[in-house]
């Protein structure tokens, strides 16, 4: 699913124009962004975590030429779920319990 299918779907189910739709869907995730860079951790309750890491350096081989090379470290972002997401997921159900929320 794309961002611009959200937006649609969103617009569709409540009502609203695409355009405040997009803009809120994009200020949604531009503060997720934000929060990270500063803070390195996002907890939302239902959904998950999202946490910045430090994946530390190594060393690893170009796969063309076999030689190795050395590969920094750096940051990455990483989400664990939540309880309720892994169970929908894994049931393979998309039902969600606040009638206002979208039915993906």
């Amino acid at each position: 699913m794309t961002k611009k299918e959200i937006v649609r779907f969103i617009s569709d189910d409540l009502n609203l124009s695409q355009q405040d739709v997009k803009r809120v869907v994009q200020k949604t995730f531009d503060s997720v962004i934000e929060a990270l860079a500063k803070e390195g951790r996002i907890e939302l309750r239902n959904f998950g975590v999202f946490e910045v890491k430090e994946r530390k350096a190594r060393k690893a081989r170009n796969p063309r030429t076999g030689a190795e090379v050395y590969v920094p470290s750096k940051k990455v972002v990483t989400f664990k779920p939540g309880k309720e997401m892994e169970l929908l997921v894994d049931s393979g159900k998309a039902v969600v319990e606040d009638e206002a929320a979208p039915q993906i």
